[in-house]
């Protein structure tokens, strides 16, 4: 039996947003922005210098007589910005639910308002992610301390320090996964793609989670890789995406069994899965697997849901896609990655009108 995750059709209708700092090359806050342009990459500085040269560089120009309207042949988009605190501007892009020549100020008054709710949005979880993973960070930092090995400790002060520092550890990367998904919620995930082998991204996985599986008895092995083409993805958020599916998998494990993550080409993809060897799960597990709010009800937690469905959304912020699946043989996690045709070809991805 087997699932594959596929993007939510909800996602299309959000916002694209970019961040164009003071200095430097204009960053995406998750793909969408790239879908409404029909680019492959967004045009790099300084070219892109604010909404006007990004969209003049995209080949849109300004719909005459309107301010945030923007064409290019059969595209017609709403284009607005939001000035931040350190100088730079967030740069949102909505396409217009109706026809060029239906274009009215009433309508692009409304998109206009449903961007600066989302740009909004965004401030405020980076408010709340910052205060809340701030005083988790304090905690951790006091802990790590008092554990560096100067003050003396009685045993059970030091098991005490212990457990607050394996707890913060763990609050900080839950709060973490908890402000990710939700910015990826509003098609805000921030993802800094480079063209990158894969092999190391895996390596960085198993090695962060080895002591998790020695600690259970199980044994995690990265299979030997057959050759595979560059990627372009952010490390971290496919790092994060493999570690999950681990962890998931190391939940449900018993003491000798084994985990082994493998990657292959197929086609114009790359999978990657993990593969634990042992008696299939149910079905319903497989099904549900990606599904955060499903399975935190049913389970009663919410920390494995949560990272499982951020790894989810960080695949398909790089248009990949996910799956599981179970047979006699045990259970797989999967994820799969687009590979370019300039990847293919060995050049850098570029950009395109």
């Amino acid at each position: 039996m087997t699932w594959m995750g596929e993007t939510p059709g909800s996602n299309e209708a959000a916002p694209g947003l970019a961040l164009l700092p003071r200095q430097g090359t204009p960053r995406l806050l998750g793909p969408l922005l790239l879908d409404y342009l029909g680019l492959e990459a967004l045009p790099p500085a300084p070219g892109a210098a604010g909404i006007d040269g990004l969209m003049a560089a995209a080949g849109f120009r300004r719909r005459d007589g309107e301010r945030n309207l923007w064409e290019r042949e059969d595209r017609t988009l709403l284009v607005g910005e939001e000035p931040l605190e350190d100088g730079g501007r967030l740069v949102w892009a909505l396409p217009v639910p109706w026809g060029a020549s239906q274009a009215s100020s009433s309508g692009t008054s409304a998109a206009s308002t449903t961007g600066e709710r989302v740009a909004d949005r965004v401030r405020y979880l980076s408010l709340a992610s910052h205060d809340l993973r701030g005083s988790l960070a304090n905690i951790r930092s006091y802990a790590a301390l008092l554990l560096n090995g100067r003050i003396p400790l009685e045993p059970k002060a030091q098991r005490g320090l212990e457990t607050i520092l394996r707890n913060a550890d763990r609050a900080l990367s839950f709060a973490q996964d908890f402000f990710d998904s939700s910015r990826a919620d509003l098609g805000a995930l921030a993802c800094e793609r480079e063209r990158q082998p894969l092999l190391p991204i895996l390596d960085a996985a198993v090695e962060r989670t080895r002591a998790a599986a020695s600690a259970a008895s199980v044994g995690l092995v990265l299979d030997e890789l057959p050759e595979l083409p560059d990627v372009q993805v952010d490390a971290g958020r496919i790092q994060h995406a493999v570690e999950a599916f681990v962890y998931h998998l190391l939940g449900r494990a018993q003491p000798g069994e084994s985990l082994h993550v493998r990657a292959a080409r197929l086609g114009h993809q790359v999978r990657v899965e993990v593969h634990r060897d042992g008696a299939a799960v149910p079905e319903e597990d497989i099904s549900a697997v990606f599904q955060c709010e499903e399975r935190a009800f049913r389970e009663r937690k919410l920390e494995d849901p949560l990272r499982v469905f951020l790894a989810r959304q960080e695949v398909e912020a790089h248009g990949g896609q996910v799956g599981a699946q179970a047979d006699v043989g045990g259970t797989t996690l999967f994820l799969t990655l687009p590979v370019t045709l300039s990847e293919e070809l060995g050049h850098p991805a570029g950009w395109q009108a």
